[in-house]
């Protein structure tokens, strides 16, 4: 059997048509985890924004949400490790569908191999900022205002939002990608086999002495995932 782990594929970020491309490959990849596989991590944004009120989740996701649904009918265990559009993620995944969430990181054995799995928003030293806007989004005053809104206002101005940040940090954390492996790397040195980082939209796949650094790319452009199995990490693609 096999573990499956991709990020980023920021659903609802784009024009219609590379929405349904995205969903295809999605769909595509579900079909080879549904052939061998026993476990799929999503290694966060998976969406561009989400955002759960108590009675009320995004109507825009179902197909993918009926997709992972199917994967889990089958016995396929899916974790959900939290990134930088995830936020606002509530009990909708763990109560209704079975998904195992984690927050900021999660730390697995598979295979006989330690793994060490975080989506990786805030890793670079330099990027204070962002750290400290991470705290103001998870403050939950601040979560509590916001549901004072009504989905009509508050998803669109959400969107915005999402999308003026996703620009910015896809732009800045290209030049922390170094930071990334340096932390790879202290991760390898306190005994992981693996360490596999989302949040780039660069795939990565390194050796070092210690174990393997990936990344894990992104399901926008390069429609890249790990894929584990017999103890062996590899980065795949798909056409």
């Amino acid at each position: 059997m096999a573990l499956y782990i991709f990020s980023d594929a920021h659903l609802g970020a784009d024009n219609d048509d590379a929405e349904a491309a995205k969903l295809a490959k999605i769909g595509l990849l579900f079909e080879r985890v549904k052939a061998d596989g026993d476990r799929l991590i999503v290694l966060g944004d998976l969406f561009d924004f989400w955002f759960e009120y108590r009675h009320a989740i995004p109507k825009e996701h179902h197909r993918v949400l009926f997709m992972m649904t199917e994967l889990i009918g089958r016995g396929i265990k899916i974790d959900y490790v939290s990134g930088n559009h995830d936020f606002w993620l509530g009990d909708f995944f763990s109560t209704q569908m079975q998904i195992s969430l984690h927050r900021d990181f999660l730390d697995l054995d598979y295979d006989g191999r330690r793994l060490h799995l975080i989506h990786g928003d805030g890793l670079a030293r330099a990027d204070r900022g962002y750290r400290l806007l991470k705290r103001i989004l998870r403050s939950p005053l601040n979560i509590w205002l916001y549901r004072k809104l009504t989905p009509d206002w508050a998803m669109p101005l959400a969107k915005y939002v999402s999308g003026s940040s996703r620009n910015y940090t896809s732009r800045r954390d290209r030049r922390f990608a170094e930071d990334y492996t340096r932390y790879a790397r202290r991760k390898l040195k306190e005994g992981y086999d693996v360490v596999a980082i989302g949040h780039l939209h660069i795939p990565v796949y390194t050796e070092h002495e210690d174990g393997v650094y990936i990344n894990t790319g992104d399901f926008i452009n390069h429609f890249s995932y790990a894929r584990m199995s017999e103890g062996k990490i590899t980065l795949e693609y798909l056409q």
